[in-house]
This record gives C-alpha cells, structure tokens and sequence, in this order.
C-alpha cells in the first residue's frame, strides 16, 4: 500500500505528465518529418520492372541502390508497385498515391497527439478533472479508432483510384493490427467517459452542499 500511495504520488504525476507532453510534442514533429520524407519520394516500397525486383526501392532514385540512401520512411503496409517500362521509371501518380496514403495514416495521429498532449498539460498543472480533458480523451480516442478501422479501407480506395489514372500499377497490403489499434482507442473512450462522469458527480454533490 505505502509503494502505491508513494507511485501514486501528486509530485510525481505531474513531473510524468509535463514529460509525456513533451514525448507527445516530439511524436508530432517526428510524424511530421515522416510526413515530409513521403512528399520527397523516400517512402519504401517493393518494386517490380522489366530490371528487376526491388525489395526497398523510392521513387526519388532511379537506381534503388539502398547503399547510396540516406533517409528513407517505412510503414507497417506493404506496398507494391510494377511497371512494365523498361527504363524502370514509375509514373507520377503513382508518387501521389503513395503520399496520400501516407498522409491518411499519419494526419489523425499527428491530431491524436497535440489533444493527448493537451490532457497532459493541464495533468501537469493539477487540473484533472476538467471538461476539457473529458474532450480531448474523448477526441483522442475517436481519431485512433478511425486510424485502426477506416483507414485501411480509405488506403485501398486510394489504390483503385491510383490505379485508374495510371499506366502503372500499385498495390496494398493493409489493416494487420487491427484489434491492436482498435483496444487502446476503446479505453481512452472510456477514460473520457469517466472524467466527464466525476464531472457531474462534483457538480452535484457541490450544488446539493
């Protein structure tokens, strides 16, 4: 009992809260980063031309050489593309599909993180039970569960359209984590319903005093 009244500790909290604000802000900008290194044309895909199969090629280099890369982006998605082009170069909009799918995974989360960061700023001044931070779980919660459940469905539309407008072709292999993105998004909905509930019970106890 006394190693949790002592974890548990008001001093302590606020010291982790105003350090989880900072790792949020940090995911924000590295998310952002990836986000730029996408637009670039460094995202990796499986490449496949008349040259060759390319298992980490970018669309910035000709050559898919990875000794000559720097910095390249991955995503937990397999992605393909072929072209039957024999100098190997891969269709512009093909570059935009990939971007765009990118930028559909990575725009919630980026959101995600400034309202969890939001939470952890007012935790850090000792403001908790606040309808603010009911909202901002609440927001949090709703964007990783639209990450986890409609985002692959979205990327596959991305695909078909891409694949409409382009001589070459692309395909994705999406949605593996499912239940795993989808089960943390559950208990922050229910962390926010909870702080909106002590909410009303102070509310009450305080206009019945």
């Amino acid at each position: 009992m006394k190693l949790i009244q002592t974890l548990l500790n008001e001093r302590y909290a606020r010291l982790a809260a105003r350090f989880m604000k900072l790792v949020c802000y940090l995911a924000m900008l590295i998310l952002m980063l990836t986000l730029a290194l996408s637009l670039m044309g460094r995202q990796a895909f499986r490449f496949h031309s008349p040259a060759g199969i390319y298992d980490t090629a970018i669309y910035a280099e000709e050559t898919h050489d990875p000794a000559s890369r720097s910095l390249i982006v991955h995503t937990n998605d397999d992605i393909y593309v072929h072209t039957t082009n024999d100098d190997g170069k891969i269709d512009l909009t093909i570059q935009i599909g990939i971007s765009v799918m990118f930028a559909v995974s990575v725009l919630p989360l980026i959101l995600a993180f400034w309202f969890l960061s939001r939470v952890f700023s007012n935790v850090s001044k000792g403001q908790i039970f606040t309808e603010q931070n009911a909202v901002c779980l609440l927001y949090y919660g709703l964007l990783q569960l639209f990450a986890a459940l409609f985002t692959p469905f979205i990327k596959l539309f991305i695909c078909c359209l891409v694949n409409l407008f382009s001589d070459d072709r692309i395909a994705i292999a999406t949605g593996k984590d499912i239940l795993g993105g989808m089960l943390p998004s559950v208990a922050f909905l229910v962390a926010a319903y909870i702080i909106h509930y002590g909410i009303h019970l102070q509310d009450e106890a305080d206009h019945t005093l």
